[in-house]
């Protein structure tokens, strides 16, 4: 039995739509222009709070805390009540989570969004019932890619580091996984900067589909 821990956004689910209509509507109020939909879909990965700040250095806006603080706490205020809006899980997506679990596998999320609003959002979509542990950036205190984040993650959900596979999108989750000595399966259709292959993930899945042989190659040892 292997503990397969994913990330959410962009790795479960394809929440950009949700994200960037309501980091569109915190600019707006802030009298800037939006970010181009494609721009703003790879500013995604570490967290509400670094997309914000990643739009406003992208209009060559400075930030204090204070302020950034209070955007964060606007956008999460929006976003939690159109978080489902047009948010859906990625193709084939539960059919492999119920292959894995059938295969006797724990699953659980790691993700830098916060709990409550993973656990809403997962809700919404009726896939929480298949997650052993959903953990976000307030849950420990820590967050990707502090390996902790992880390794605390598949121990919430019952495994051990040394019988786990991480599965994301992004850098933060291939470097995660290898400051944590996890082994990463990444899928190529999220919200990574630069093309997934230049991050050297163990393995990359085009489809859901895909994910229950990639994690049997990478039990196997193959390389």
């Amino acid at each position: 039995m292997l503990t397969i821990a994913f990330d959410l956004d962009g790795t479960l689910i394809d929440t950009a739509p949700d994200l960037i209509s309501t980091l569109n509507l915190i600019l707006e109020w802030e009298g800037l222009p939006p970010v181009e939909y494609d721009t703003a879909r790879r500013m995604i990965g570490g967290g509400a709070r670094a997309m914000i700040e990643r739009a406003l250095a992208a209009e060559g806006r400075a930030c204090s805390q204070v302020e950034l603080d209070r955007l964060f706490a606007a956008f999460i205020e929006h976003y939690a009540t159109h978080i489902a809006d047009r948010s859906r899980p990625f193709p084939q997506l539960e059919a492999a989570l119920e292959h894995l679990a059938g295969e006797g596998h724990r699953l659980a999320v790691c993700t830098n969004k916060l709990e409550w609003l993973s656990v809403r959002l997962l809700d919404a979509l009726q896939l929480s019932r298949h997650f052993a542990a959903i953990c976000g950036q307030d849950t420990f205190g820590v967050q990707k890619p502090d390996p902790q984040m992880l390794r605390l993650t598949i121990k919430r959900a019952g495994g051990e580091p040394s019988r786990a596979i991480m599965v994301g999108d992004s850098g933060t989750d291939i470097r995660t996984s290898r400051a944590a000595t996890v082994p990463v399966i990444a899928v190529d259709f999220g919200y990574s900067e630069v093309p997934i292959a230049l991050l050297r993930p163990d393995r990359i899945i085009g489809s859901f589909a895909d994910l229950p042989a990639a994690i049997r190659d990478i039990q196997a040892g193959r390389g």
